[in-house]
């Protein structure tokens, strides 16, 4: 067998079958982590969370291609839809006062470059 097959084939193979499956979403009390190998950690106090945004791209399904992003004055986190603690994270915020379900529902029919808003702090 060529050992470019072999490799792909391969038990040993380790790479992420998705690439979701590279993120790391670590969910406290305080805030939500997200660490990837190829990005700078973010980070957000659940308290310090402005927006939240469902947004959709194009680069699907070699990249993650609908992103929760979580927005404050300071910073922020993006979390792939599928990564591991992405549901966890969802099912939390989707509690919030005024969140805007119709977009989650657009967003989902959604195959173009577009960003959802699903609350706001001040909306």
């Amino acid at each position: 067998m060529f050992s470019w097959l072999k490799k792909i084939f391969s038990k040993e193979n380790k790479s992420p079958k998705n690439p979701e499956d590279a993120y790391l979403v670590t969910i406290t009390d305080e805030y939500v982590k997200v660490e990837h190998p190829r990005r700078a950690t973010e980070s957000i106090c659940w308290e310090e969370i402005n927006e939240i945004w469902l947004i959709n791209t194009d680069d699907g399904p070699l990249l993650p291609d609908v992103f929760l992003a979580l927005v404050g004055e300071k910073g922020g986190c993006l979390i792939p839809q599928g990564a591991n603690g992405f549901d966890e994270v969802y099912d939390i915020v989707s509690k919030y006062n005024g969140f805007n379900f119709e977009n989650v529902i657009k967003s989902m029919a959604c195959a173009d470059n577009q960003r959802f808003i699903l609350w706001g702090r001040n909306i």
